[in-house]
């Protein structure tokens, strides 16, 4: 196969017969639990944390009773992994990309943690950069001109059209 070759003159089995060389190595059983007890541990973590918040009832919910549910779905799915998953050989081995979902929880965590303090344009803008153009390969045209139309779009949406209490510095 050659680096000029068009993809479209490619028949079905040869194209999956290049997906299959170009995949990554496959992950081991071990990877497979420790991904499995990573889900695991934040499940249990965001059930703990949404019971603090109070859960209510259906019919009167309080502000932890979703964020309650998808932790228990997280719980289930995690179990599930780890017990039935083990024999799983789709699942990649960590390379240095297994870091981007990382990075993206952490700068998420970093923008909620701002935007009382400093409104959310500026931490908007940061984790668009950040999101597109480190861990997306953007380039920086695209990335920059991106970025601040989503903030002017949830500006407008959120601030001008809807008037949320939605805390923002303008």
């Amino acid at each position: 196969m050659t680096p000029d070759t068009n993809l479209d003159d490619l028949t079905p089995e040869q194209l999956a017969a290049q997906w299959e060389e170009e995949k990554p190595p496959a992950a081991g059983a071990l990877a497979n639990a420790a991904s499995s007890l990573v889900v695991l541990a934040v499940g249990i973590a965001a059930a703990a944390l949404s019971t603090a918040m109070g859960l209510g009832t259906p019919d009167k919910p309080q502000p932890g009773l979703w964020p309650f549910l998808i932790s228990i779905v997280m719980v289930a799915l995690g179990l599930f992994q780890l017990i039935a998953g083990r024999h799983n050989r789709d699942a990649e081995k960590f390379t240095r990309m297994s870091a981007a979902p990382l990075t993206g929880l952490v700068t998420l965590a970093a923008m909620v943690s701002l935007m009382p303090l400093i409104g959310f344009e500026l931490p908007a803008l940061v984790l668009c950069v950040i999101w597109m153009r480190f861990l997306g390969g953007e380039t920086w045209r695209s990335t920059l001109v991106v970025s601040a139309a989503v903030v002017i779009s949830f500006y407008a949406i959120f601030v001008l059209a809807l008037n949320t209490s939605v805390p923002h510095l303008f």
